[in-house]
This record gives C-alpha cells, sequence and structure tokens, in this order.
C-alpha cells in the first residue's frame, strides 16, 4: 500500500463531509477513538479523526450513522495497527483518532462528569452553558429544522452548567490536552443571551486566560457588545444561516419571527468593526440554499471585514430534515474555494491564534487546498499570515502561561 501518495487532504476531508464514512469490522474503535457525543446542536455526532496534513494537521468529525452514509464509498480499516481511510476498497490516507481525554471521565468539584460540561470538537472545547434554546419550547416549538439542541440539551449533557463546572473542565481540558480556545454558544432567550453568557466568560478569562469565543443570536441593542468585549472576549459568531431571505424564513422560523435577518447584518457589521478584521465570523451553511446563494454570503461576510464559517450540511437524525440529501461535493468544491479566494481578496487574517482546529467545519485555513491557480495575491496573502503568526502566537501562549 503506497498512501504517501499525493492525497490533498482538504479534498479527501470535503468529500468525507459530503459522504459520510462506514466503520470496517476491523477498527477498535472502543479503545482506540474519542468518544460519539452528540452534544448541542448535533454536528459533533460523528467520528474525531485526524488526517495528516503540512503545516498542520487536519481535525475533522465524520458523519457516521446519518442516512446518506450507507452509500458511502469510503470506509475506515484498522490494519498492522495504523487506521486507513479506503474508498471503494482502495487505500486512500493514514489517519490517526484522537484519544478519549481522560477530563471526560471526571467530575467536577460539584459532582458533575465534565463530559456533560464540555466536549472537544477538534482542539477547543465546546460549551452550551445555560438552558436549551427558546425556540423548542413545546408551547411555540420554532426551532430550526436543521438542529437538535432540544434533542441532546439536558439529556446528553446537562441543560445548566454552573460557573465553577465550567470553569474546573476548561482548566482540566487546558492542562490535559492543551487546549487553547473555549467557545460559548447560546440558543434564543428572548434578548438576555448576552446577559446569560457574561459570567462564564469574566471566570473563564480571569481564572484560566484561554482565548475565548461566543456564538449567540444577535443583540438589538448594539451598544451591549462592549460589554462583551470589555470582558475579553477574543471572538465573536453569528449564524444567519442563510443569505437567501426566502430559505432563511423557511428553515429558521424563529429566528425569522423574532429577530429578522436583518438582525443578524446588522450585529455582523458592527461588531466587525467594532472587535477588527477577522474576529468575527458569519457562519452559514452550505447544500440547501442555492449556491449562488452561498456564494453571496461569502462575499458579503468577507466583505464586511468578517471570515466566514462555512457548514457543509449535515441532516442529523431526528430532526425535520434527516432525510433531506446531503450537498453535492462537486458544488462545495465551488463554495469553498470562493471562500479563500474571498478571503485573500479582502486580506482576512485567518489561522493566527495557536492550536484551533475546529472538527464541524472546513475552517478558513483549509480552502488552501481548494484554490487551483495560485497568482501573486495568494503568496502575498500566505506571507503576510505567515508574519502574523509569527508576531502574535507567542504572545497568546505567553499571556495563557500566566494564567
Amino acid at each position: 500500500m503506497n498512501t504517501k501518495r499525493k492525497c490533498n487532504p482538504g479534498l479527501l476531508e470535503l468529500d468525507l463531509f459530503c459522504k459520510g464514512m462506514k466503520i470496517d469490522r476491523s477498527c477498535d474503535l472502543e479503545n482506540d477513538a474519542r468518544r460519539v457525543m452528540r452534544t448541542r446542536a448535533g454536528l459533533g455526532s460523528g467520528l474525531e479523526i485526524i488526517i495528516p496534513a503540512h503545516p498542520e494537521d487536519i481535525h475533522m468529525n465524520v458523519p457516521l450513522t446519518e442516512k446518506f452514509v450507507k452509500d458511502s464509498p469510503y470506509a475506515l480499516v484498522k490494519r498492522d495497527g495504523r487506521y486507513l481511510v479506503t474508498k471503494e476498497g482502495k487505500d486512500v490516507a493514514a489517519i490517526r483518532l484522537p484519544k478519549q481525554p481522560a477530563f471526560y471521565d471526571q467530575e467536577t468539584s460539584s459532582g458533575t462528569l465534565m463530559s456533560r460540561v464540555g466536549t472537544l470538537q477538534g482542539t477547543y472545547l465546546a460549551i452550551y452553558p445555560a438552558r436549551v434554546c427558546g425556540y423548542w419550547k413545546p408551547e411555540d416549538k420554532s426551532n430550526c429544522r436543521f438542529c437538535s439542541t432540544g434533542l441532546n440539551v439536558g439529556f446528553s449533557e446537562e441543560g445548566e452548567k454552573r460557573v465553577r463546572d465550567v470553569v474546573e473542565t476548561a482548566i482540566a481540558a487546558k492542562e490535559q490536552e492543551g487546549v487553547t480556545f473555549v467557545h460559548f454558544n447560546t440558543g434564543y432567550y428572548d434578548g438576555r443571551e448576552l446577559e446569560v453568557v457574561a459570567p462564564y466568560v469574566k471566570a473563564i478569562k480571569e481564572e484560566t486566560g484561554l482565548l475565548v469565543g461566543v456564538q449567540c443570536p444577535p443583540c438589538k441593542e448594539l451598544s451591549a457588545y462592549h460589554r462583551l468585549k470589555e470582558l475579553g472576549v477574543d471572538h465573536l459568531s453569528f449564524c444567519f444561516e442563510f443569505y437567501n431571505p426566502a430559505y432563511f424564513e423557511k428553515y429558521c422560523p424563529g429566528k425569522h419571527k423574532t429577530l429578522t435577518q436583518q438582525a443578524f447584518f446588522d450585529a455582523l457589521e458592527y461588531t466587525s468593526k467594532l472587535w477588527g478584521k477577522g474576529r468575527v465570523s458569519g457562519e452559514i451553511i452550505a447544500g440547501i440554499e442555492p449556491i449562488e446563494d452561498t456564494l453571496k454570503a461569502i462575499d458579503y461576510i468577507a466583505g464586511a471585514g468578517a471570515f466566514p464559517t462555512i457548514c457543509v450540511f449535515r441532516p442529523t437524525l431526528g430532526t425535520e430534515m434527516e432525510d433531506y440529501p446531503s450537498p453535492r461535493y462537486e458544488d462545495m468544491v465551488i463554495v469553498f474555494r470562493r471562500m479563500y479566494e474571498s478571503l485573500i481578496r479582502n486580506t482576512i487574517p485567518i489561522g493566527i491564534a495557536p492550536n484551533i482546529h475546529v472538527s464541524l467545519v472546513v475552517q478558513p485555513t483549509e480552502g488552501k487546498y481548494f484554490i487551483e491557480q495560485k497568482g501573486w495575491s495568494y503568496y502575498a496573502y500566505q506571507c503576510r499570515l505567515f508574519l502574523l503568526r509569527m508576531m502574535y502566537r507567542p504572545l497568546f501562549r505567553l499571556k495563557m502561561m500566566r494564567s
């Protein structure tokens, strides 16, 4: 077998997101892999793998259980102690499986299992700190049609996380796994989202020094974001999901009714100016709305000084869209090529902070694998990113060591 032959790791990652992967009987995931855990919106319900790449490996969460996976040409096999991805029986690439974090089986001082407080999705710690999203209320259910938060929060994870439990889990993740970034996301809480998340942010920044990201529905009182910046939030993201207003209304009925799509745009533009270029992201789903609208969304986000976070649509089991088809790989190649071209055109800084690998999406930094013609602007952009990393990464690490 020659797995050293040219294999574009970014293209493999994308194809696995679109097609999923079967598990051969030779695999021993119970002992060799990180536990499959379905938390938050359900995107992390697959298998965590690491695809070797240079200069940084690719972490991804491969779909395993969704209905479309039954037709996947990919399989994971274990041979001679190594894990290999095969396609229609032919070896494609040798990959690694991240081990189960020790802190998953530890308890906080209150007796709460840490894996029910926060989970690793790639190399970052993901935490849904408060109660289930208000759009999942039984009396007026208006949740996003692709989301499974209401099926997970309070079941596979704690419904309400104590601030102390979150801090203790973050400390364990930092010490044991080298985590540098904690990401909080919330549901809709009638406009109180920033108020809910603030105590967690304050405690994490004061007691761990870790980088912190926050993803909440947009606050209509935009001045409230100044308080979040004062607390030390390093990154904000806004999930408006679809650029096409008809698709936004159809698939995000709660957001359409209580917030409006324009509220997401206003918050994105305001905070991008407040935090600075490349510190805010707009999150969208690719594979549902027409591809032309997704390309417009990418250009809009980057034009606002933010970076696009693009989720390849995953029809998660239990959601209203579980029978919806997975996106076409060929379409997604166009989407992610456009993403990187737009980042270059708008000189958006990406990948500057250390050890942040998000397994649920094709990261912006991985967009380079989709570029076919690499002209002077591509190489100028790479040089700029390299210099920014050289400048800021030692400062990030020094700040975290002091905490």
